[in-house]
């Protein structure tokens, strides 16, 4: 029996995209011979995405629509999808034509193989060199190099996933790039493929080189919750400790100063310095990891989702 697919599409000002994607998808999925869902996530557009995604769900039922309250970002859009899917493999995409929806199959056959996750590698990528690409691939390189999982694409949106991967992961800021880690670290097995990449005719791109910087910190977070979640002692105290041993050592040196040299504690003001703002600088780090645990428990302890729904077509309560 062919397992269900679910293409979860976040959208957010795709008004002249809507159309062209729903056939491009029709046609794809129709040959596939797989039984499917397109589930539209309106991510609080301020154009006409609402209406002419009511209006593709109105004429075909395996279209399901979720309208977002408000913008809330591609990651909550994202999760607001796999929340709503029911397919057993997840594949999702962006809405503005620059993935190609032909590529789909491709990506099947890679978890026909028994690989778990299966990421979209652009490997002609028609975007900005320098402030697209040039980014991305530094991003993309250093995701690797901390992660272990070795991508060429973190941020290809066009994968897929199987169903038991995916639908216990808990997303936030930034974050829908890095499902492949996660489920790696779980013992899923990840591949990737080689898929086109368009560029874009109708709206405006929303990605600058602030999303590079956010997924920086993101990966800190990532590699935090990996290593010290269960056991932040081993960091927080560690780092405690180093410290107390710095303090120490400053401490001993003022009293060098004092009985060696005869100066007063008033004159050394340089050591600190230098311990105050190490001292700044650090702990701004770690009182933002502190934060992400804190947020995590607030959000999973009452099963609150990063997002609020307005309504929804076609759907099933979530």
């Amino acid at each position: 029996m062919n397992s269900k697919l679910s293409i979860i599409i976040p959208l957010y000002n795709e008004e002249d995209n809507i159309e062209p994607l729903y056939e491009k998808l029709e046609s794809v999925l129709g040959e596939i011979g797989h039984e499917y869902e397109i589930i539209l996530i309106n991510d609080g557009s301020e154009d006409d995405t609402k209406r002419r995604i009511d209006a593709v769900a109105c004429r075909d039922t395996r279209v399901k629509v979720v309208h977002l309250r408000r913008n809330f970002g591609q990651t909550a859009a994202m999760m607001a999808g796999i929340d709503t899917a029911e397919g057993d493999i997840l594949i999702p995409m962006d809405g503005d034509l620059q993935n190609d929806p032909a590529d789909i199959p491709e990506l099947l056959t890679k978890l026909a193989e028994g690989y778990d996750v299966c990421s979209g590698w652009r490997k002609d990528r028609k975007d900005n060199p320098l402030k697209r690409n040039f980014p991305s691939k530094v991003a993309n390189w250093l995701i690797s190099k901390i992660s272990g999982v070795h991508l060429h694409d973190y941020g290809c949106s066009l994968k897929a996933y199987k169903k038991e991967i995916i639908k216990g992961v808990k997303l936030y800021g930034e974050m829908h790039r890095f499902i492949p880690i996660y489920a790696c670290w779980q013992g899923a097995k990840v591949t990737e493929v080689g898929v086109r990449h368009h560029p874009r005719i109708h709206g405006q791109s929303k990605y600058g080189i602030e999303r590079t910087i956010k997924v920086i910190l993101d990966l800190m977070v990532v590699k935090f919750l990996d290593k010290y979640a269960h056991k932040p002692m081993y960091l927080f105290g560690g780092f405690g400790l180093v410290n107390i041993f710095v303090s120490f050592l400053f401490f001993m040196m003022m009293l060098g100063y004092k009985f060696f040299d005869n100066k007063s504690f008033i004159e050394t003001p340089l050591p600190l310095a230098v311990v105050l703002f190490f001292l700044m600088g650090f702990m701004s780090i770690f009182m933002g990891l502190i934060a992400e645990i804190l947020m995590r428990t607030y959000h999973e302890s009452q099963n609150k989702p990063t997002y609020i729904i307005d309504r929804t077509c076609n759907c099933k309560d979530i």
